[in-house]
C-alpha cells in the first residue's frame, strides 16, 4: 500500500484549521494522558495505523506502562487499569465515534457528568470529533505509519 495523498501539502490551509484545533485541546484544562487515550481509542475503533502508532508511542513516552496501553482497547474488561473518569471518557468516545449506532446514551453523558465539568465534556467532544477527523484523512489517504517498512 502506497500513500495517496500528502494532505498536509494538498490543503495547508484546511491542516492549518485542524491543528488550530488541535493546539486547542493541547492548551485546554484536560489532562493530556487522558486526551492521548481518547485519541487511541478512537484510532483503534476507525482502524486507523497512522494513528494508533502515533498515539501508543505518545502514551508510551509519557509514561503509561505498555500493559494500560495494549488493554485501551479492551478497557470495559481491563479491571482496575481504567479510572473512572477514563472509564467514562472512553465509553463517550465509542458513544461518540459510533454515533450513528448509539445516539450518544443519556447514560454514557450522565457517567461524564459525574467525572467532567460542563467545559471538559465539550472539550473532550471536540478532540473526540478532531481526532475522527484526523482517522478519515489519514485512512483515506492512506497515511502510513512513521515507523512502517517502505517499499
Amino acid at each position: 500500500m502506497s500513500e495517496r495523498i500528502d494532505f498536509y501539502t494538498s490543503s495547508p490551509a484546511g491542516m492549518k484549521a485542524l491543528t488550530g484545533v488541535h493546539d486547542y485541546v493541547s492548551r485546554c484544562d484536560l489532562d493530556p494522558s487522558l486526551v492521548e487515550l481518547v485519541y487511541l481509542r478512537v484510532s483503534q475503533i476507525n482502524g486507523c495505523a497512522y494513528c494508533i502508532d502515533m498515539h501508543t508511542k505518545a502514551l508510551h513516552k509519557g509514561g503509561m506502562p505498555w500493559d494500560k496501553i495494549v488493554l485501551t482497547q479492551v478497557w470495559a474488561e481491563a479491571g482496575n487499569w481504567f479510572s473512572t473518569a477514563e472509564r467514562a471518557a472512553l465509553a463517550w468516545a465509542e458513544s461518540l465515534t459510533l454515533i450513528a449506532q448509539t445516539n450518544a446514551p443519556d447514560v454514557i453523558f450522565t457517567q461524564m457528568q459525574a467525572e467532567f465539568s460542563n467545559k471538559a465534556i465539550t472539550d473532550l467532544t471536540v478532540a473526540i470529533g478532531l481526532m475522527n477527523a484526523y482517522n478519515r484523512l489519514a485512512i483515506s489517504h492512506r497515511k502510513l505509519p512513521d515507523s512502517a517498512p517502505r517499499d
